[in-house]
């Protein structure tokens, strides 16, 4: 695992500013999308922040991994609710999962402060 996170998050930030110059409507209707979908309703914004990592973990997206664990981070998700969450993306998504996990929990860590 060499992903610096926090790098990789910036350096993907930057591609997509020159993305959303070049794309502005599709850019922003994502951004759209994105606000909508994770506003608080019947499910806390954390808890979807969660599922989203999940679903990161299953296609193995590393710049998911970054993004989704800066703002669980930044949600102050606990390490046990962060463990919890890797439990069932492994499940749902076998040897594969198991392995982009083990990336998730390297992105947690480099965002969030130690317990």
């Amino acid at each position: 695992m060499s992903y610096n996170y926090p790098v990789l998050t910036e350096e993907l930030s930057a591609q997509l500013a020159k993305m959303r110059q070049a794309m502005p409507d599709t850019l922003k209707g994502f951004g759209m999308m994105s606000r909508a979908a994770n506003t608080d309703g019947a499910l806390s914004h954390k808890t979807k922040e969660l599922m989203a990592m999940a679903i990161g973990i299953a296609n193995r997206c590393q710049g998911c991994l970054a993004f989704h664990a800066k703002a669980l981070a930044e949600l102050e998700c606990s390490r046990e609710e962060f463990m919890e969450m890797l439990q069932v993306a492994i499940y749902m998504g076998g040897g594969p999962s198991l392995m982009t996990a083990a990336e998730a929990l390297q992105a947690f860590e480099s965002f969030a402060k130690p317990e």
